[in-house]
C-alpha cells in the first residue's frame, strides 16, 4: 500500500499591502521531500499522520516535494500566482513521477488565499484527483480556521480538522486521517460527507474554546463522535482575515456509508451555531490600547502579576500602538515580544552589535497603516539571538533583545511572532520574575501557555482605536470577494435553515 505526503499551507491575510512569494517558502529545509518532509512536523498533522500509517503493515509513505509553512507566517498577504504554481506544479511532477498510488494525504490549512484562485485548497485536491485519478482516495488535515464550502469534498473523500483553539490536537487529527485513508483504501470505510456553510463571520479573538458558547459548540461535536461509531465532525470557525468568497463558519460531517446521518448531524451543529450566534460573537472582551494599558498598571499596583497584554490586531508584526502606549504611560518591568523590522535587525547585525552596545533607533511601523509610526527607541543592546518560537526557528530566524526605560526588554524579530509558550521567552535568557507585565502579538494561541496553565493572573486583550486589520470592527475592513451583509451580525439572513 503506497500512500503519498504532500503540505502546501499557509493563513492568508489579504488585507496587507504586500504578497507571500515564491522566496517565502524556500528557505534551508523548504521545500522537503522524502523523510524530511515526513520529519518535518513530529507533534503536528504529518507526525500523526506517519505515526499511525507505520504502524499498519505494508503501508509505504512516500513524501512528496511540498513547501513547508512559510517563512513570514501568517504575518503575509495573498500568495502570489507565481508561488502557487510555482510550488504546486512541482508537487504534481512529483505525483507523477513516483506513482502509482493507493492514496493521497494532503497537509493543508484551509484559510490560503491565492490570488486569481479563490478555493485554493479545492483548486489543490481537484489537480490532485486530476493526476492520481478515480477510485484513488484523498484524505487531508485542515485548521479550524479554514475558509471551506462544498467544493473541497467534490473532488477529496475525507478531511478531519482540529477541534480545539488553542490548537492542541493537530496530532490527532494526523492520526485519524492515517488510519481512516488506510481503512479506505482496504474497503472498510465507505467515505459519506455533509458540508453546512452557516452565514455567521466572527474575529478569531473571540474563538477561544476555553470558555462557552465556542467550548459549548466543540463539545457537542464530541458528543456526536462519541455517539456516534465513524463519524467525524468538523467545526470551521472561519478565517475573516481572508477575502474570499468561502468566508465564515461552517460545519462538515463525515460517516461510513451514512448519508442520511451525515445529513442529521450537520444540520444539528448548523443550527446549533445559527442559535447561539449572539453569544459566539460577544465572547471576549476587547480593550483599546490606552484603556488596557491602564488597566495593566492597576493590575500590577494590585499585585495582580504577571499580566499579559496581547495585541490581537497586529497581523503584520510591524505594529507599534502598543510599544508607544508603554511608553507614554512608563509602564516598568515589562517585556515585548516582538515588533518585527528586518531592516534594524540587519544593521545590528551589520555593525556587528555587542551586549551592552548603545541603542538608539527607530523600530517597527510603515509597514501599512495598520502598524502606525516607527517609535524611538533608546537603550542598549542585551543579547542577538536565535528565535525561539517554531516557526521563525525553522526558518533561521535570529532576534534583538533591547534593554530600555526601568527594566523594560523589547524584542525584535524579522517578521511577526505569535508566542504561545512562555518557555519561547524563558529560552531568550530571562526568568519570569524580571517582569510584570509581558506584551505579546497573539489572539488565542497564547492562553495555551499562558492562560491554561494559570500563569498569567491578568490577560488583556487589546487593540488600536481604529478598525485596523485584525480588529473586532469586520465592517472597517475593505472586502471586496464577499458582501459582508450576508452574514450576521452585519446583516444575513432573518431565518437561517440548515
Amino acid at each position: 500500500m503506497r500512500i503519498a505526503v504532500l503540505q502546501f499551507m499557509h493563513e492568508t491575510v489579504t488585507f496587507l499591502s504586500y504578497d507571500t512569494t515564491l522566496e517565502d517558502f524556500r528557505y534551508p529545509g523548504s521545500p522537503a521531500a522524502g523523510e524530511a518532509l515526513l520529519a518535518s512536523d513530529p507533534k503536528g498533522y504529518i507526525g500523526g499522520f506517519v505515526q499511525v500509517a507505520r504502524e499498519f503493515d505494508g503501508v509505504e509513505l512516500v513524501g512528496i516535494e511540498s513547501p513547508l509553512w512559510p517563512k513570514t507566517g501568517s504575518g503575509s498577504g495573498w500568495v502570489t500566482q507565481e508561488a502557487y504554481e510555482t510550488l504546486l506544479g512541482t508537487m504534481l511532477e512529483g505525483l507523477r513521477r513516483e506513482g502509482p498510488f493507493d492514496g493521497i494525504y494532503l497537509a493543508l490549512h484551509g484559510a490560503m488565499a491565492v490570488r486569481g484562485v479563490m478555493r485554493p485548497e479545492a483548486d489543490i485536491a481537484r489537480r490532485v484527483r486530476d493526476v492520481v485519478g478515480t477510485g484513488i482516495p484523498i484524505a487531508a488535515t485542515f485548521d479550524p480556521h479554514g475558509n471551506e464550502d462544498e467544493e473541497f469534498l467534490r473532488h477529496a473523500d475525507m478531511a478531519f480538522a482540529v477541534k480545539y483553539y488553542p490548537h492542541y490536537d493537530m496530532h490527532l487529527q494526523g492520526q485519524r486521517a492515517a488510519r481512516m485513508l488506510v481503512r479506505t483504501i482496504r474497503g472498510d470505510f465507505k467515505p459519506a460527507h455533509v458540508t453546512r456553510k452557516v452565514p455567521v463571520i466572527s474575529p478569531t479573538v473571540l474563538q477561544w474554546i476555553g470558555a462557552s458558547p465556542w467550548s459549548d459548540l466543540i463539545q457537542r461535536a464530541l458528543t456526536w463522535e462519541a455517539r456516534e461509531p465513524d463519524l467525524f465532525v468538523n467545526v470551521y470557525f472561519g478565517f475573516p482575515w481572508s477575502d474570499v468568497p468561502d468566508a465564515g463558519m461552517a460545519v462538515q460531517v463525515l460517516t461510513n456509508g451514512k448519508p442520511e446521518l451525515a445529513e442529521a448531524v450537520a444540520s444539528d451543529m448548523a443550527m446549533t451555531i445559527w442559535r447561539r450566534r449572539a453569544e459566539l460573537l460577544g465572547a471576549a472582551q476587547i480593550h483599546r490600547i490606552g484603556a488596557g494599558v491602564a488597566l495593566a498598571r492597576q493590575a500590577v499596583e494590585e499585585g495582580r502579576t504577571p499580566v499579559v497584554l496581547a495585541d490581537h490586531s497586529d497581523r503584520s508584526g510591524f505594529a507599534t500602538w502598543l510599544l508607544r502606549e508603554i511608553l507614554e504611560q512608563k509602564l516598568r518591568r515589562t517585556l515585548v515580544c516582538t515588533v518585527a523590522d528586518p531592516k534594524a535587525l540587519e544593521a545590528l547585525v551589520a555593525q556587528g552589535a555587542q551586549p551592552g552596545d548603545a541603542f538608539d533607533m527607530e523600530i517597527g511601523g510603515l509597514a501599512d497603516e495598520s502598524a502606525g509610526a516607527p517609535v524611538r527607541i533608546t537603550g542598549t543592546v542585551h543579547a542577538i539571538v536565535p528565535s525561539t518560537t517554531a516557526r521563525a526557528m525553522g526558518g533561521g530566524q535570529s532576534w534583538a533583545c533591547i534593554r530600555f526605560g526601568d527594566g523594560n526588554i523589547l524584542v525584535l524579530s524579522p517578521y511577526l511572532a505569535q508566542i504561545i509558550e512562555t518557555s519561547e521567552l524563558w529560552a531568550l535568557g530571562f526568568t519570569p520574575d524580571e517582569f510584570d507585565v509581558i506584551a505579546i502579538k497573539s489572539r488565542v494561541h497564547f492562553r495555551r501557555g499562558f492562560d491554561d496553565s494559570g500563569f498569567a493572573p491578568t490577560i488583556l486583550l487589546v487593540e488600536p482605536d481604529e478598525p485596523f486589520l485584525g480588529t473586532v470592527r469586520l465592517d472597517g475592513l475593505r472586502y471586496e470577494n464577499l458582501r459582508l451583509g450576508d452574514y450576521y451580525p452585519y446583516g444575513g439572513p432573518a431565518e437561517f435553515t440548515a
